[in-house]
């Protein structure tokens, strides 16, 4: 009888998937500088395409690198509890992964809620167990930012940071999507309109808000009543009764994020409001959220998959060239239009 035995893709498979020399796919993996681009670009689609695995203690013998990033969530309070919850996250490590596993490249996930879990993830890039870190910063004061800075290791941050800092980072361009919700709810019609707010300590929330305020006052509107939420959807459901409290008779809402546009829609409706008629909800994200909303949300896209994989492929070049200059990625928003408005 003939045993079957599965065999591992090898270099030489890639090499015919790709249409390039065995030694050209072995540079790419290896992270070998001077490939070109597309060149590059092809060998990862090929090394997903075969299934090719890397050695991985072979290929950090030869380039002394670990072959792991780690993505740090850095934050206390309204975030941190969230992380494995919320879609943005879920999203984040979407795009990273799915940029970073047909290159062999392992994601190490850290959470830096206070002080001395700042210290440990500063020790732990500093001790080299990974070649680098994508930061996600949740608050404006986080000194880890300026903190990793400092110590050297290659990093990328996830939006651009509060204080000028010598980093790179990618971002999308909050303010131009605040206003795309703006110019939307007034070419409905709407006349008494207001916003609830993330929280004002997240430098996102900040754009966004002063976005839709600046727009809205292009369109004439002096004042916009705002309320603060925190990204939840029992923040929009809270903030949702007390615009409703005080402002019974507004026809449009800017939320800040889906979650709470969600929460907003659900007392709305409660109240008898009927949506998109009697009240037009904008959310910001076009998370999964939006699409579970009744009705579907119209939202600002936010391209948090396209943004997390742009982060690896900066951080993988700043591993690669450690004297690469930072530089800024940001990314434009778009309108996705449903029926709650």
């Amino acid at each position: 009888m003939r045993e079957d035995r599965l065999v591992s893709p090898t270099l030489e498979d890639v090499a015919r998937a790709a249409g390039v020399s065995r030694a050209t796919v072995s540079r790419v993996i290896n992270g070998i500088r001077n490939v070109d681009p597309e060149i590059q670009e092809t060998v990862r689609q090929a090394v997903a395409a075969v299934g090719y695995v890397p050695n991985r203690a072979a290929r950090s013998l030869v380039t002394g690198k670990t072959g792991s990033i780690a993505l740090v969530v850095s934050g206390a309070g309204h975030f941190f509890a969230r992380v494995f919850t919320d879609p943005f996250f879920g999203r984040v490590v979407s795009g990273i992964s799915g940029h970073l596993r047909p290159l062999g490249v392992h994601l190490v996930l850290m959470l830096a809620e206070a002080a001395d879990a700042r210290a440990q993830v500063i020790d732990y890039l500093r001790q080299g167990h990974v070649d680098g870190a994508i930061l996600v910063s949740t608050h404006a004061e986080d000194p880890l930012p300026a903190q990793l800075v400092e110590s050297g290791p290659p990093v990328v941050l996830f939006a651009r940071p509060a204080q000028p800092l010598r980093i790179s980072y990618v971002d999308v361009a909050h303010s131009a999507g605040a206003r795309l919700a703006a110019d939307h709810l007034i070419a409905r019609g709407c006349e008494r309109v207001a916003t609830i707010s993330g929280p004002l300590d997240v430098p996102a929330s900040l754009e966004r808000l002063s976005g839709f305020r600046e727009a809205m006052a292009r369109h004439g509107h002096a004042y916009i009543p705002s309320v603060e939420g925190n990204f939840t959807q029992e923040s929009g459901e809270q903030a949702m009764e007390r615009l409703l409290a005080d402002h019974p008779d507004i026809d449009g809402l800017f939320a800040g994020n889906d979650l709470m546009a969600q929460g907003a829609l659900l007392v709305a409706q409660s109240r008898g409001l009927r949506v998109p008629h009697d009240l037009a909800v904008v959310g910001f994200d076009d998370s999964s959220a939006a699409l579970a909303c009744r009705p579907p949300l119209t939202t600002v896209r936010h391209p948090v998959e396209d943004m997390s994989a742009e982060m690896s492929r900066l951080l993988l070049a700043h591993i690669e060239d450690p004297d690469r200059r930072v530089t800024s990625v940001i990314f434009e928003p778009d309108l996705v239009i449903r029926q709650s408005a």
